[in-house]
């Protein structure tokens, strides 16, 4: 027994000293494999956002807008002597033209004062000739627009209202790719609803509105219409981005949605609100990103900045010595990496501000200093680079369009004969004037108001003379010529 016992023993102690070499062995072979450059990760998952959209929500509203439509016109030209003269009774006997409709959207907005300011997108509020905003809690109020900035698609708007719900903004700065977020808004007025993604990009363009100052937040948080002007909220429940638009095939999310950065809302936010306007800085340059083959025959080591391909004369970049083949690499010393961001970046400074940017001439680093002069519309065409090397849209006046010259090579293309004189119609605004009249890009316009014209400046001047009234145009479509009218815009 005594042996048993001993062989026992035996036994065990060799099979402690085969697990410890085991156990000792494990944990050398676990040491070893893993990296240490991995982050930590915390092992705890958010389960629930339920704190903080119970903050967001109330703060969350829904903004309904009429605007006044008026339908197409059969017969538009019965008051127009000219015409009562051609046809004669057969105009009298015209049946009455269709009466105005009342047009309704429906969209979002975010309260970002107890007093009452919301900010809401420009498109959301564009043309309304009403406006009500309804609360979470069940509460409607008249809404006045204390201004409305369609460059940065946004628009403050003003209830009467005390102690009301605030969100507070963000720093979108601050946010970074990968980042929760929540959208919060009244998609397709079915009621205020939360969806939940990240931030997919930062400093996006989209191109749908032509000429803006985009710098989008992309997100797959669902958006959809009804959506615009809502909020995009961080996992705190602070504003970081004012929902804006969707790209789609079909209308619906597909999770590329986009939202104005809180920043850029804020500084137009403060401007609407304290004059009404909104006034951005302009170099007066058109610039291209430097490619890799670009920097390799321009000697540089690497692609970094953006060349100067055109300055607007007299601009501020002219006066401060700017060249045409300049590199910027930096403004302020921040550095430059696309056109778009230079642009907005600029546009976010005030007229007069003095800016340093760092500039590459004959592959020597110099310093300029540039007193900004002031963004407008109609000089765009001039202004600053709208980020893919085109410059920014023309101005499309009254009409919502922009003419070109008739040359020999677009008479015969467009098929109007080789008589014909006018001016072609280039871009067209899909909701100005000139398309709700039926104008399309390739028309070819012979008259306003009766009155040949032979170039853009003609145009204008007939549209002047013509003040709040409709104007008269001879349109050539492919060898066939109608009249349309169409209101001026003031």
């Amino acid at each position: 027994m005594f042996r048993s016992i001993k062989r026992a023993r035996g036994l065990l102690l060799a099979v402690l000293l085969t697990l410890s070499f085991v156990s000792g062995n494990a944990q050398t072979i676990s040491k070893a494999s893993t990296p240490r450059s991995l982050p930590t990760v915390s092992a705890v998952p958010q389960n629930s956002y339920a704190a903080v959209v119970s903050r967001v929500m109330p703060a969350v509203v829904t903004v309904r807008s009429d605007r006044r439509v008026r339908a197409a016109q059969q017969f538009p030209f019965t008051d127009d002597p000219f015409f009562r003269d051609f046809f004669g009774d057969r105009l009298k006997n015209a049946p009455p033209q269709s009466p105005e409709t009342l047009q309704r959207g429906v969209g979002s907005g975010v309260i970002v004062s107890a007093d009452g300011y919301i900010l809401t997108n420009h498109h959301v509020i564009d043309g309304a000739e009403g406006i009500k905003v309804d609360l979470n809690d069940g509460r409607t109020f008249d809404a006045r627009v204390i201004g409305s900035d369609k460059p940065s698609d946004l628009a403050v708007l003003k209830i009467n209202g005390v102690n009301l719900p605030v969100l507070p903004l963000g720093d979108s700065d601050q946010v970074h790719i990968g980042d929760v977020v929540l959208a919060v808004g009244n998609p397709l007025g079915v009621g205020q609803t939360v969806t939940m993604g990240i931030i997919s990009a930062k400093g996006r363009q989209t191109g749908i509105s032509s000429g803006s100052f985009e710098d989008f937040l992309q997100t797959d948080a669902a958006i959809n219409q009804g959506n615009s002007g809502g909020a995009l909220v961080n996992a705190t429940g602070e504003l970081v981005g004012i929902n804006s638009q969707i790209l789609s095939p079909t209308g619906g999310s597909i999770g590329l949605g986009f939202s104005i950065p809180s920043n850029m809302a804020r500084n137009v936010m403060d401007q609407l609100i304290r004059t009404g306007k909104v006034r951005r800085g302009q170099l007066g340059i058109v610039v291209q990103k430097v490619s890799t083959d670009m920097a390799a025959s321009l000697g540089f080591k690497e692609a970094r900045g953006v060349i100067v391909s055109q300055i607007q004369t007299g601009s501020a970049a002219e006066r401060a010595g700017l060249k045409q083949g300049d590199v910027i690499t930096a403004l302020n010393g921040v550095p430059v990496d696309t056109p778009n961001a230079l642009r907005n970046q600029i546009a976010a400074m005030a007229p007069d501000s003095t800016v340093r940017l760092s500039i590459l001439r004959d592959n020597r680093e110099q310093q300029l200093n540039a007193q900004l002069g002031e963004f407008r519309a109609e000089t765009a065409a001039n202004g600053e680079s709208n980020g893919n090397g085109s410059t920014a849209p023309k101005n499309m006046g009254k009409l919502g369009i922009t003419v070109e010259p008739l040359t020999p090579e677009a008479k015969s293309r467009l098929e109007v004969g080789a008589t014909t004189r006018g001016v072609v119609v280039g871009e067209v605004d899909p909701v100005g004037p000139a398309a709700r009249a039926g104008i399309e890009r390739g028309d070819v316009i012979e008259q306003v108001n009766r009155q040949p014209v032979h170039s853009a400046q003609e145009v204008t001047a007939a549209l002047e003379r013509s003040g709040n009234r409709p104007a008269l145009l001879l349109i050539n479509r492919r060898g066939e010529n109608l009249f349309v009218t169409a209101t001026p815009r003031s």
